[in-house]
């Protein structure tokens, strides 16, 4: 709609961290959206932007404006897909900060799944781990987090809890491959490749260890599970990711996933939240129920 053209420059401005940069998303010349900055600029009275040598970065006052602006382009997203529901057609769009064990496999499935139903209904989706999940939601770029082991949940209204245990992941030809329930010095005996320490699943084996005479000493880190699982293929050692984050048993011919012994690593926690107080649209409030109930028949949920 016209009249929310100005949010939207403010908006792709402040990502952008560059006008030119912003203009070209925009598709209108530099010269025309600094024009329009600075017109916004004389009305308020106050400057939106610093300029700086390199690019530009929000004002005190920007901050301000552009927290009230993604709050209003996030309330006229849910009167559009209200309006498109009374017509019987679904329409909206869906915007999702998430950890990276969602992104291989159950996302793909549910966003699949929901849009055989509702084509119209738009996504996006985000790597957003631990603290940058919740500031997602805080600024209005996504309107559902699924976070796994979050550092702070201050802002977030709590949807679902989902228990996630951690599971060791090798070769099937690795020389504990034919075990059950692993422990964990049992697979430290080896060598191991860990993702980073912001991550959820390094936070649970760090803490794990601190328990207990055991160290990590990982040959390889990474902040790509993907990499990880691949490594753990090539090198022939072993890493860890929990439940959700898994293929399919059929899907996989060369890794075997074994869960870790819960009195050794207890189980994670997966949200599912949204902002605190926020209002979601009819296709974001839809889409977290068919999450839910997914959860809640494969999952042991709180």
């Amino acid at each position: 709609m016209r009249h929310l053209l100005p949010l939207r420059f403010i908006d792709a401005v402040a990502r952008a961290g560059s006008i030119r940069k912003a203009a070209e998303t925009l598709a209108i010349t530099s010269t025309a959206l600094n024009r329009r900055i600075l017109a916004m600029e004389e009305d308020l009275g106050v400057p939106i932007f610093e300029r700086l040598p390199r690019g530009v970065r929000l004002s005190a006052a920007g901050e301000i404006l552009l927290h009230h602006f993604r709050a209003q382009l996030s309330d006229m997203e849910q009167v559009k897909s209200q309006i498109a529901d009374l017509s019987g057609e679904r329409r909206g769009h869906v915007s999702i900060a998430c950890s990276q064990a969602l992104l291989p496999y159950f996302l793909p499935a549910q966003i699949s799944s929901y849009r055989s139903a509702h084509p119209a209904v738009t996504f996006s989706v985000y790597l957003r781990d631990r603290a940058a999940a919740e500031q997602a939601l805080v600024d209005f770029s996504a309107d559902l987090a699924l976070v796994f082991e979050p550092v702070r949940l201050m802002d977030v209204q709590v949807l679902q809890t989902v228990r996630q245990p951690v599971y060791a992941v090798m070769t099937s030809t690795h020389p504990l491959a034919g075990q059950g329930t692993l422990r964990l010095r049992d697979c430290l005996r080896y060598p191991i490749a860990l993702p980073t320490t912001p991550y959820g699943v390094r936070h649970l084996l760090e803490a794990a260890v601190r328990r207990t005479s055991l160290s990590l000493h990982p040959v390889v880190e990474s902040d790509s599970f993907e990499f990880l699982r691949y490594h753990a293929q090539a090198e022939d050692i072993i890493t860890f990711q929990i439940a959700i984050g898994l293929p399919a048993a059929s899907e996989s011919q060369t890794l075997v996933s074994l869960p870790l012994d819960e009195r050794d690593v207890p189980h994670g926690a997966l949200y599912i939240g949204q902002l605190r107080g926020r209002a979601l649209s009819v296709a974001a409030a839809r889409f977290a129920n068919q999450m839910l109930g997914t959860f809640a028949e494969r999952f042991d949920c709180v």
